[in-house]
C-alpha cells in the first residue's frame, strides 16, 4: 500500500489539501484530527474538561472510535453513533488538542490509523504522521504558512459559516498558542520530519499546492 503524510500546524490547508490530493490519486483520506475532535466530544459529554481528570484514563475504556467512508467521504462513529457533523464545533476543536497530549489516546488512535493505511492507499493529515504514525511513508509534507495567513483563512471560514463579532488579532493569538501547545507537548510534539518537504502554502492556492506534491509524487515513483 502507498501512503502520503502530511503534516503540519492547524490553519496550512492540510484537509483542504489533504482530499483534494486523494481525490487526484485515488486514494483514501483520512482526517485524523476527526478523530481527536471524536475523542474530545466523548470527554465533554462526559463532563470532563481536563486531560489530567482521573475519570479521563477511566472513561477511556468506553471509547469506541470507528470510521467508515461513505462516496469515498470519511464518517467518523463514537460508541457506534455518527458524529461526524459535530465535530466541526469551535469548542471542539479547542480542546482536541488538550486531550489529544494524553498518551493513551494517541495509543488507541494511532494504532487505528496505522490499521487503516495497511488496508488502503491512504493521504493522512495530522502533526505527527510522518514522524510516529506513518514513519515509513511514500512521501512525506510538513505544510505550514504564517500565523496572519492562517488566521485571515480561519476569520474568513468563520464569517462563512455566520459567525459575527470576529477578531483577527484573537484568532492569530489563538494559533499562535496552539502551536506552542502543539510543538511543545511531551508526546508526539508537532515538528518537521527530517525527510519530509517542507511546502510554505501562505501566497500558493490549495490547486497549487495540490500540483507541487503531484510532480513529487511522481518524482518519488
Amino acid at each position: 500500500m502507498n501512503s502520503i503524510a502530511i503534516d503540519g500546524p492547524a490553519g496550512a490547508g492540510k484537509s483542504s489539501i489533504a482530499k483534494a490530493l486523494s481525490k487526484k490519486l485515488g486514494y483514501i483520506y483520512i482526517d485524523t484530527g476527526a478523530m481527536y475532535r471524536a475523542v474530545a466530544l466523548f470527554f465533554l459529554d462526559n463532563n470532563v474538561e481536563d486531560g489530567n481528570d482521573a475519570k479521563a484514563e477511566e472513561l477511556l475504556e468506553k471509547l469506541d472510535i470507528s470510521i467508515k467512508y461513505e462516496n469515498g467521504i470519511q464518517k467518523v462513529f463514537l460508541n457506534g453513533d455518527d458524529v461526524t457533523d459535530k465535530l466541526r464545533l469551535e469548542q471542539i476543536g479547542k480542546f482536541a488538542s488538550k486531550f489529544s497530549a494524553i498518551g493513551s489516546v494517541r495509543e488507541k488512535l494511532v494504532a487505528l490509523q496505522r490499521k487503516l493505511a495497511e488496508k488502503e492507499n491512504v493521504v493522512m493529515d495530522g502533526r505527527d504522521i510522518g514522524t510516529v504514525v506513518l514513519p515509513k511513508a511514500n512521501l512525506k509534507i510538513y505544510l505550514s504558512a504564517s500565523s496572519k495567513i492562517r488566521a485571515k483563512r480561519r476569520y474568513l471560514e468563520l464569517l462563512e459559516k455566520g459567525f459575527k463579532d470576529l477578531d483577527i488579532n484573537i484568532i492569530e493569538d489563538e494559533i499562535i498558542k496552539r502551536d506552542e501547545a502543539d510543538m511543545n507537548r511531551e508526546i508526539s510534539p508537532l515538528k518537521h520530519a527530517e525527510d519530509a518537504y517542507y511546502l510554505d502554502s501562505s501566497e500558493m492556492s490549495i490547486d497549487e499546492v495540490v500540483s507541487k506534491i503531484l510532480t513529487m509524487v511522481k518524482e518519488e515513483k
